[in-house]
């Protein structure tokens, strides 16, 4: 199975863990990378994602998320046409530059599930994708 995680789910394990809801993502967030790092997933990355942590003003943020991109089974490492015009037809429906890119990447990469942690994602439906946050897709697929 394919899976794409955006950047907010990378950075959850430094935001405030004190808020229950925080942790719980960041808790179900650590455990789908140990499955990925055990082989159970297919983690997809992608150019946007090494654009949006290169910005990441925080080093130590930067540095714990870039060795994710050597894991992964398969990298957008181009913007394609295909690309751009999904992004654009998701932006209509009010999704942010980023988010769309980073969504429309998963797509073309034939990604099983997006998970993000960003409350207006997981409200938007978008039928080319499954959208969830960590602690739902481990509610769905660990059975």
């Amino acid at each position: 199975m394919r899976i794409y995680l955006d950047n907010c789910c990378y950075n959850r394990p430094f935001d405030d863990q004190t808020q229950m809801k925080i942790h719980l993502e960041t808790q179900a967030k650590l455990y789908i990378q140990a499955k990925i790092r055990e082989g159970v997933y297919d983690l997809v990355w992608s150019y946007i994602l090494d654009y949006e942590n290169g910005k990441n003003p925080y080093e130590e943020k930067r540095l714990a998320i870039a060795p994710w991109k050597t894991l992964a089974s398969f990298i957008v490492s181009e913007e394609t046409d295909e690309i751009l015009l999904f992004a654009e037809s998701l932006a209509v429906k009010g999704i942010k530059t980023f988010d769309a890119l980073h969504i429309s990447c998963a797509v073309s990469a034939g990604c099983d599930y997006y998970l993000t942690t960003d409350k207006k994602l997981l409200n938007t439906p978008i039928s080319e994708i499954k959208i969830v946050s960590p602690v739902v897709f481990v509610n769905e697929v660990e059975v």
